[in-house]
């Protein structure tokens, strides 16, 4: 069974290498589209009602820790959702969005491990994994909304 740790390492890597210096929208957009694969890796193994009540708890953990989160909201049919946060953008610290925005995915993989003893991690991690910028963009800086990237919003998922 994999550690909270195992999990921590495996986010700080995957944002280690899309992260460097980005604006907050690029790291919103990734996000945006991390817990998109993590949704699909899980929605057809867990149901809909079991994957909102998990994120649902995740969130309220978080916004404990990081009040900034407290604006995502989980829609069943649709994951969590982040677009209030994206309106207050301007008004975020960066590196406080950076660690909030982290803590929810490295609490979203951890729950999610223990309680399918870590059967979905590998799954979970390729999903998270195949979330990239797009080459063209990889270069590039500022605050345009990028397209992201998915191998599982194209279907490249097994489920």
């Amino acid at each position: 069974m994999l550690d909270e740790g195992q999990h921590e390492a495996f986010v700080d890597a995957w944002l280690k290498r899309h992260l460097k210096d980005r604006s907050a929208e690029v790291l919103l957009q990734l996000f945006e589209a991390a817990l998109g694969a993590l949704w699909a890796g899980t929605k057809t193994t867990l149901g809909e009602v079991t994957l909102t009540a998990i994120a649902e708890r995740v969130l309220y953990n978080a916004a404990e820790k990081f009040p900034l989160v407290s604006s995502l909201k989980v829609e069943p049919a649709g994951g969590i959702q982040i677009h209030e946060l994206r309106q207050n953008l301007a008004s975020l610290d960066s590196a406080r969005l950076q660690e909030g925005l982290r803590f929810v995915l490295v609490e979203f993989l951890t729950v999610l491990g223990n309680l399918t003893a870590e059967i979905l991690t590998p799954e979970l991690h390729a999903g998270l994994a195949g979330v990239v910028l797009p080459k063209a963009v990889q270069g590039q800086r500022g605050t345009q909304r990028i397209p992201i990237e998915s191998k599982a919003a194209e279907g490249g998922g097994k489920r």
